[in-house]
């Protein structure tokens, strides 16, 4: 089910790369291949993908639910941060997980290279297992778009 390194992803949704492209282009650099390391590492998750008020958004379930997710990809003006729903449960005894709510918790990715940390994997695992869901039998991967925000704050003149 996970951790399939040179399992295929589906290309992204053509909603999404038009979301994305009202950010600067080292934020889409970092998401897309975020994105694809989420997938990767739990091909059968859902990707609810939202285009909210102050950034591009994809949580990733085995439901349709966001709130059944086990983690989130965020874009925003000028970084991208992988967050975990359930995040201040999980062990992190190099406390880089940030975040001061009850339960979120998430990490700012600064290169691509961060995907490649073992650490980081770590993480999703054990955000996977503490959502004690687990995808059907024969289950596929699918995209859902959430509806936009009626208004939304972007990066760059007329934001």
């Amino acid at each position: 089910m996970m951790d399939s390194q040179h399992q295929d992803v589906a290309p992204p949704p053509a909603e999404l790369l038009e979301y994305l492209a009202a950010y600067p282009p080292p934020v889409g650099a970092l998401f897309l291949p975020a994105r694809d390391f989420i997938l990767r590492t739990a091909p059968q998750a859902n990707e609810l993908i939202y285009d909210s008020y102050n950034a591009v958004a994809i949580a990733f379930s085995f439901t349709t639910s966001m709130r059944e997710g086990f983690c989130h990809l965020a874009a925003y003006s000028g970084h991208v941060n992988l967050g975990f729903h359930n995040g201040a449960a999980l062990h992190d005894p190099q406390c880089r997980l940030v975040g001061s709510g009850t339960s979120v918790r998430h990490i700012r990715l600064g290169a691509t290279s961060d995907l490649d940390d073992p650490y980081v994997l770590e993480l999703v695992h054990q955000a996977i297992a503490d959502g004690g869901i687990t995808p059907a039998p024969g289950h596929r991967s699918v995209s859902i778009i959430k509806p936009r925000s009626p208004t939304r704050r972007r990066p760059g003149p007329g934001g």
